[in-house]
């Protein structure tokens, strides 16, 4: 056994994370905890879907933001997936979809303010990366045999929408509408930096001790990503994109000068702006490193590396509660409502939700992480499962689980582990504004003190360290041979 790559590698992973516990901040430092946590059961179960005017109207722009940030997003990436074979467009979709949604979010607040146009970019641009990505790859698959039966001169416009759209057109149509979920999600958040979504009233209500009402919010998010096979039907979905735009609201008028100022001189580092030149440029750059990048590096990697882990062991425990090779209908059903809101509740609001009910440390980062990236994976394994025959005299209980199904879907469970490693340090990144010392915390804190310059060094240090993950992460799976599958 030890002999096999796979677990040879997940050892190493293992005996890494073990090490980082060493080093983490895992404590639980609420005075009430448990008080806390059944008040906030409480809310879920007496939920008050009356308590605010603005909440629907806050559902209403989730959306609203989501559908309008997707849409710009695809279309953008679908440009850069035509020419993804250039360098140059392949590092610049790399490193825009490597700055989380809410980094964005808190650049653009700096010049445009509360307007809608930050919403949508802070979703449109990382999204674009990603699609760029995304598409490629799928347009890369694409059968080339239609294309070599055309007429002679056909052109290459007219060659490419009749050979290889149709060939890739359902492939392209179920990873936006997949994207289009997790744009609801990235929507929601957007509300802890002010924007008028449903994190918005979400904050407001836990600072205020309002768990029904909280747990209102909760429901309905839950409902309205539950429900979209329901309501986003293809032939409404152009009518939902041409309609979002009047439902953004309208935000303060935009301060063109802010933005200038912006890129003359809020973000050219301190030392440059006054004059001092690259003589007082090394010593402030290496005051930022040594007291900030590289504490919020370090913190950010010791708590992926165990969010990781921990991913991956829940994951494993996860699906069989779908599985159809253990247990009833009635048992598989409960299984799949707890996946769905696990992987629908992003990680930032249920590492905010326990953070309330905790207290401050690295311990309710892990536990969103894990349970939020836990629930993706677990669901996709246990589909998986179902697909697999089993003889009739195959083992039964834990036996039939660890000798005859894990076996068969290990590869594939590494394979979305490693692929969801880029987005667990993203989003490890960002949860430093939580009050966590990642690198999220730092960069909050610089743009709280108005020092952009040192914000946007920061930012562009956890681009580059997600560049890295990714990077390596392939690397891992190539060298294993592992099948990846794009997930969100």
């Amino acid at each position: 056994m030890f002999s096999s790559p796979t677990v040879r590698t997940s050892l190493i992973f293992l005996a890494i994370a073990l090490v980082g516990l060493l080093f983490a901040d895992i404590a639980i430092t609420a005075s009430n905890p448990w008080r806390d946590l059944g008040n906030f059961f409480l809310g879920i179960v007496t939920p008050n879907f009356f308590s605010s005017e603005g909440l629907m109207t806050a559902l209403l722009r989730t959306v609203a933001f989501a559908f309008v940030g997707v849409a710009l997003g695809s279309i953008c990436g679908f440009l850069l997936a035509l020419v993804y074979k250039s360098l140059p467009v392949r590092i610049f979709s790399a490193f825009i979809r490597a700055i989380h949604e809410l980094f964005w979010a808190l650049i653009f607040l700096q010049f445009f303010g509360f307007h809608p146009l930050t919403g949508v970019l802070a979703i449109a641009i990382p999204y674009a990366g990603i699609f760029a990505k995304v598409y490629s790859e799928i347009l890369e698959e694409a059968d080339p045999e239609p294309g070599r039966v055309l007429p002679p001169g056909t052109g290459n416009i007219t060659a490419f929408l009749y050979t290889r759209i149709p060939d890739c057109w359902v492939k392209i149509r179920t990873y936006t509408s997949y994207r289009l979920e997790c744009g609801l999600r990235s929507s929601a958040i957007l509300g802890f930096v002010g924007l008028p979504t449903l994190g918005f009233y979400l904050e407001a209500s836990f600072s205020q001790g309002l768990y029904s009402d909280a747990g209102a919010m909760l429901i309905l998010f839950y409902v309205l990503v539950a429900t979209m096979p329901l309501w986003v039907r293809p032939k409404l979905l152009p009518v939902y994109v041409l309609g979002a735009p009047f439902f953004l609201g309208e935000g303060l008028p935009i301060v063109w000068g802010n933005v200038e100022r912006f890129f003359t001189e809020d973000i050219v580092p301190a030392p440059l702006r006054n004059g001092e030149g690259l003589t007082g440029l090394m010593p402030w750059l290496n005051d930022l490193m040594i007291n900030e990048a590289m504490p919020g590096i370090w913190n950010t990697i010791v708590l992926t590396q165990i969010a990781l882990v921990a991913t991956g062991i829940l994951s494993l425990l996860a699906f069989p509660l779908i599985s159809s090779h253990f247990g009833g209908p009635l048992r598989r059903n409960a299984g799949n409502v707890a996946m769905v809101i696990a992987r629908s509740t992003p990680e930032y609001i249920l590492a905010y939700i326990l953070l309330q009910l905790w207290g401050p440390s690295m311990l309710p980062a892990v536990v969103a992480l894990a349970l939020h990236n836990g629930g993706i994976i677990g669901h996709l394994i246990g589909r998986q499962t179902n697909s697999i025959k089993l003889r009739a005299d195959a083992a039964t209980g834990f036996n039939r689980y660890s000798w005859e199904l894990v076996p068969r879907v290990y590869r594939s469970f590494l394979a979305f582990l490693f692929y969801r490693w880029e987005i667990i340090m993203r989003e490890t990144a960002i949860l430093g504004i939580l009050g966590i010392y990642t690198l999220g915390f730092y960069v909050d804190s610089a743009i709280q003190n108005i020092r952009f310059d040192r914000a946007m060094v920061l930012i562009l240090v956890t681009a580059l360290l997600n560049i890295g993950v990714d990077t390596l992460g392939r690397y891992i799976r190539r060298k294993l041979a592992l099948q990846t599958m794009p997930t969100c």
